[in-house]
């Protein structure tokens, strides 16, 4: 078995690591919620260096179309129709059986994210959501844990380090969610070299966070367009006193005040929240298959009767493709599965 010190030997060689650097990776623990393509881009460079403990958190399956930038996954995982962190955690015990790699296939929330964000030095932004990232701006302001802001669509991405009491947060920069059309991989497309190259510095600012070089830690809203060539960045280096979030400590998204709207990146599909709602699947296989098609595994059971497709989670929870109308999904879910 190749030795761990011969693994890292080209990072250890790096004078911004050196040994006790890679000491402070495998000592490190992070989360990364969303392992789509920005979050795969980040766990799979994260669990290359050695970081100790990755935990992933994704409430999503694999489908074909993910393939041109989702670089854990291959034919076979969209074939299965396997959820995205089950999958990635199967291949990045493969890239590194030295790093432990926790999964959870759950959608965050107010209501799950104190025990699904507890205990990590570090919380990683994969998502592809408003919804989401206000809500991990308002847990990390709150418990005074940094974290790391990662976004991409089309040809453009940006990224933010989020220092709680130190740096600007989230809300900060941003203080309104966007309420009208937002652009998603869905209406704008996205170039899989603008994914890889905005995780890539994202990485890179958590391996600084990491080995404790905080000094050369950026403190600006990086911006690039990899098409067009275009760069900016945003001064971010100190809390804005008027900040609803870091401010104020009005954590709406955590209270569960506020509900933006979820865009689920390429899909024309709505979720379905039903929580604790334990399913068996081949109980269910034999109640549905007199009205469609139907097939499961152990992680989901897909559900097709056209013109829509239920993909159903153990825990209940579902995902409809085929309309974004929530009362189209809603009743096709309480005709098949239970109201």
């Amino acid at each position: 078995m190749q030795s761990i010190d011969e693994r890292y030997s080209r990072q250890v060689l790096f004078s911004g690591i050196g040994a006790e650097g890679q000491r402070r990776l495998q000592n490190s623990r992070v989360v990364i919620v969303g392992c789509g393509a920005t979050g795969a881009v980040l766990s799979s460079l994260l669990v290359r260096a050695g970081v100790g403990y990755v935990r992933i958190i994704d409430r999503d399956y694999i489908e074909s179309s993910n393939l041109q930038r989702q670089v854990l996954f291959d034919e076979a995982d969209a074939a299965e129709s396997l959820p995205k962190a089950i999958a990635a955690q199967r291949k990045l015990r493969q890239i590194n059986s030295t790093v432990e790699v926790e999964a959870h296939v759950e959608d965050l929330t107010p209501d799950n994210c104190e025990d699904l964000l507890e205990d990590v030095d570090l919380i990683m932004d994969g998502t592809d959501n408003f919804e989401t990232r206000y809500l991990l701006n308002d847990y990390a302001v709150r418990e005074k844990r940094p974290w790391i802001y990662t976004a991409a669509v089309a040809s453009y991405g940006l990224t933010l380090n989020v220092l709680p009491g130190e740096t600007a947060c989230l809300a900060c920069v941003f203080p309104v969610p966007p309420t009208g059309p937002v652009e998603t991989c869905d209406t704008g497309g996205i170039l899989n070299s603008t994914v890889n190259f905005i995780g890539s510095l994202a990485v890179t600012e958590a391996m600084k966070f990491f080995v404790g070089d905080l000094q050369h830690l950026r403190r600006t809203l990086f911006s690039f367009d990899a098409w067009y060539n275009e760069r900016s960045e945003i001064r971010a280096a100190s809390p804005r006193p008027d900040c609803d979030v870091c401010g104020k400590h009005n954590f709406q998204f955590l209270s569960g005040r506020a509900h933006a709207h979820i865009s689920m990146c390429g899909r024309n599909s709505v979720q379905i929240h039903e929580r604790n709602r334990p399913i068996n699947f081949t109980e269910l296989e034999t109640r549905l298959a007199p009205h469609g098609q139907v097939r499961f595994t152990e992680f989901v059971l897909k559900f097709e009767r056209d013109p829509l497709e239920l993909t159903l989670f153990p825990d209940g929870r579902a995902i409809i493709k085929g309309t974004t109308d929530v009362g189209v999904a809603r009743s096709f879910y309480a005709r098949f599965i239970g109201s």
